[in-house]
């Protein structure tokens, strides 16, 4: 019988040990996002040969249904829904307004810039906490709105960060950046752009 008793005890302290590192994992946290990119779509864009004059700012407004959006569209707007609210971009002077809208955010003064041709694009991004996107830099400015978590952007002059419902404003043409879900949720943004419709929209870049 010894023999049998020390085989179910030998068992025993096996099914304890995995019951432990069980346990153990379950306390665990979750693992993080680090080296997982950020989820960038295209929302809308266009390109335009001018701009309004003097210093610019991005005005986000939101509308009641898509159509009066699209029908208060000017020469540097753009509209779009986004997740089942209705958006109208527009970049122009500060202090403006859009009959039907409701502002949400003013963001600016957008770098300058000159270019034979302009695009502006609308992007959203998200992404878990520690996503990320490689260190890039665009023919021209992006500036950010955030609609969860915390996005964060680091370049050679320093690193920034914006909240739920905060704006961050773009840097000029073709400052090396990387873009990170730096907050405890997930992140979601709107991104505004405007850029040189001449040169490749993003390229690789190296942070010193």
């Amino acid at each position: 019988m010894k023999p049998i008793l020390c085989a179910s005890a030998r068992r025993a302290s096996l099914a304890l040990s995995l019951a432990a590192w069980a346990a153990v994992g379950l306390m665990a946290p979750p693992a993080t996002a680090a080296g997982e990119k950020l989820v960038v779509k295209a929302v809308t864009e266009k390109k335009v040969k001018q701009l309004p004059a003097g210093p610019l700012y991005w005005r986000l407004e939101n509308f009641s249904t898509l159509a009066e959006a699209q029908a208060a569209i000017g020469p540097t707007s753009l509209a779009a829904e986004i997740d089942g609210k209705v958006w109208l971009f527009t970049l122009g002077p500060k202090g403006g307004a859009t009959r039907g809208g409701k502002e949400v955010a003013e963001i600016g003064p957008v770098p300058a810039l000159t270019a034979p041709e302009y695009l502006l694009r609308i992007n959203q991004a998200s992404g878990p906490p520690g996503a990320k996107t490689p260190v890039h830099s665009h023919p021209g400015s992006e500036a950010f709105y955030v609609l969860a978590g915390q996005v964060g952007q680091q370049t050679p002059e320093g690193t920034h960060h914006a909240d739920r419902g905060e704006a961050m404003n773009g840097h000029p043409a073709n400052t090396p950046m990387e873009v990170f879900s730096s907050g405890k949720t997930d992140l979601d943004q709107l991104v505004m752009f405007l850029v040189d419709a001449t040169k490749p929209f993003s390229v690789p870049a190296k942070l010193e």
